[in-house]
């Protein structure tokens, strides 16, 4: 998937769980500094290990219901894209199903020079990732409920609260954006 935005061009691979090259970063390193920096302390793992998201990130992987994505800004790593499965991962027994629904976690990487508009960019283009697949009817995330930041991200884009969830980490607020949500929120967006 590539999208085109005042900001540059976007686009998603699959996270690579191979060793890095030589005078490279493997995909691992890249994801445990940026899910170790101090900006990402709702992705909980502030403490982690190389060890600890390599072994998170195989997991994932071996999940049939869970995939893990690079997320490229022209051509460089700058976020992290995950996609899973609400009815098996995450939510499961916690929220009314519909057909179509699919999760999604993502994070934006420390930045060295802050852009304006980068992470509402960055989310656009996960947005556009997830409704390429035409199966996709409805994304559905859990935010935790003190994170603002990511509330405000979520508006912009289309997603509605449902209701306030209790999870084993968290307490998170439900949201759902459908297709017809996140055309609406982004008419006019640059795309």
């Amino acid at each position: 998937m590539t999208s085109k935005k005042p900001l540059g061009t976007f686009t998603v691979r699959p996270l690579d769980l191979s060793p890095a090259g030589p005078g490279e970063r493997s995909d691992t390193e890249l994801v445990h500094e940026w899910v170790t920096h101090p900006r990402s302390s709702f992705w909980m793992m502030g403490d982690a290990r190389l060890e600890d998201v390599e072994r998170e990130y195989m997991r994932i992987a071996a999940h049939p219901h869970h995939d893990a994505f690079i997320g490229l800004h022209d051509g460089r790593p700058a976020f992290l894209m995950e996609r899973y499965d609400p009815t098996e991962v995450e939510l499961k027994g916690l929220y009314e199903a519909e057909p179509g629904d699919v999760g999604m976690h993502f994070l934006v990487a420390p930045p060295g020079t802050p852009v304006h508009g980068f992470t509402r960019a960055v989310i656009g283009a996960v947005m556009e990732a997830l409704f390429a697949d035409p199966e996709v009817r409805r994304v559905v995330v859990e935010p935790d409920v003190t994170n603002n930041a990511v509330q405000a991200l979520n508006k912009a884009v289309g997603f509605e609260v449902v209701r306030e969830i209790t999870k084993p980490e968290k307490q998170a607020l439900l949201c759902t954006c459908t297709r017809e949500q996140f055309e609406a929120a982004t008419t006019g967006d640059a795309r």
